[in-house]
């Protein structure tokens, strides 16, 4: 391995961390996805499409209960002229009133509208549904987002450990071939080297804790936290926990994704949505009642004047024109329903995609952890053969590269297993129900 490809592992493994003289917040996994549920402008907006589809449930709901209307006038008239006339009798000649009173009640019941009514009940009962499963979704992704800066977090201060750790040694190596290249022991070539080696590693350090800052600022962000909050992660949340449940096919996802069961509801609703078209093939019926009282001064007084019956209401150029209505809606739940297909064979895609590079982060683990060891056991054979005049220089920095990489590797190894096995649990519909959604 090249010196020069020390300066790619704190992109590669975002290898960054704090300054250790700043005062740093601790936060659990658990604390930040509930603060993130709490605070997230994505969680407040799901929240609040559901609360809008909930009283568009109960304005439809409303269409099934009487139409109770009342008014009433009262004018003040001019005088005028009244005269009745029938023929063959006297002209009768009557008061000129100078107000007249009117009060009317009206009230409407639906008794049959085609299946209209409870049709559109249905259909926006389920797109209720259906918006509360999206934000039930909209949650996971953002414990996700959540979960992938947070182990980012992680594996950047486990890394910038092991760089500072490793610039030390490396500083300390350059200490000890100045008084070598000043004795003669070593060239002065061997020591440059040595101090290249430094240089590259502060650059990475340097390069890191840009890196860094950039995600500490998101998952601030996110959690609503003041900017200059610098978050410490909690190692409990790799070491404690326990991986030995994750999903293994795809059944749980089908049954439990929430965007599935989303598109699942908007098809019912849409099979409603055909019957609320086709309800204009058939009449209305509807319960009518009424109340009138008249006051015409001098003239005529009228009270109680009460009337009750049906009313039949029939649209027959609508059974041609609605043909095209009906087919509309048959064809958005078509719509729908090769949505829903796609979605399974996405939804299958990604679960699988998701169970193998799980199984590869544990893999890798495994061979990281074989590698730390080697590495390190190169790295000492090689130093014993560099004090013994056995190896040279070039041959010290390469094992020392390696031997870093080998304990970056291992450092964030773990940290990427939690990071797949969320993932896992994300795309089989399982991520919410792994935190206490109870504290929240």
């Amino acid at each position: 391995m090249k010196i020069s490809q020390l300066m790619l592992f704190g992109v590669f493994f975002i290898g960054i961390s704090s300054v250790e003289a700043q005062e740093k917040t601790s936060l659990t996994l658990d604390e930040a996805v509930k603060m993130a549920w709490e605070k997230s402008n994505e969680v407040t907006l799901a929240n609040t499409k559901v609360n809008t589809k909930k009283y568009e449930l109960k304005a439809v709901k409303n269409n099934q209960y009487p139409d109770l209307k009342i008014s009433g006038q009262y004018q003040r008239l001019t005088k005028a002229s009244i005269d009745m006339h029938n023929e063959g009798e006297n002209t009768a000649s009557l008061a000129s009133p100078d107000r007249a009173m009117l009060g009317m009640a009206n009230l409407s019941l639906p008794i049959f509208a085609g299946f209209k009514i409870q049709s559109s009940i249905d259909a926006y009962d389920n797109l209720y549904e259906a918006e509360t499963a999206n934000a039930a979704k909209t949650k996971e992704d953002v414990a996700l987002r959540v979960i992938t800066y947070y182990t980012a977090l992680y594996k950047a201060q486990k890394t910038l450990d092991v760089l500072n750790e490793n610039q030390k040694s490396a500083k300390q190596r350059v200490t000890d071939f100045v008084e070598l290249e000043k004795n003669g022991i070593i060239p002065r070539n061997d020591l440059l080297k040595a101090q290249l080696l430094v240089s590259k590693t502060q650059l990475s350090i340097d390069e890191a804790t840009n890196n860094l800052n950039n995600i500490n600022f998101y998952l601030t962000t996110l959690l609503k936290l003041a900017p200059e909050t610098k978050l410490q992660v909690n190692e409990d949340d790799f070491f404690n926990l326990k991986t030995n449940n994750a999903p293994t096919t795809d059944a749980l996802a089908l049954e439990n994704r929430k965007d599935l069961e989303a598109i699942r509801l908007q098809s019912k609703a849409s099979e409603a949505n055909i019957k609320i078209a086709k309800a204009a093939y058939y009449p209305t019926l509807s319960l009518l009642g009424g109340y009138t009282a008249l006051d015409l001064k001098d003239i005529i007084t009228v009270k109680y004047a009460m009337n009750f019956g049906l009313g039949l209401s029939y649209d027959l150029s609508g059974i041609l024109k609605n043909s095209a209505h009906v087919k509309e809606a048959e064809s958005r739940a078509l719509e729908v329903k090769n949505t829903e297909a796609i979605m399974t064979d996405r939804i299958k895609v990604e679960v699988q995609k998701s169970l193998e590079d799980y199984d590869l982060a544990i893999n890798q683990s495994v061979v990281y952890d074989e590698a730390l060891q080697q590495a390190a056991e190169n790295y000492r054979l090689v130093k014993d053969k560099f004090d013994n005049g056995l190896a040279d220089t070039n041959d010290l920095v390469e094992a020392d590269v390696e031997h870093l990489s080998a304990k970056i590797n291992t450092a964030v190894s773990k940290a990427t297993i939690i990071q797949k096995y969320y993932e896992l649990l994300s795309v089989s519909g399982q991520l919410s129900q792994s935190f206490n959604l109870s504290k929240i």
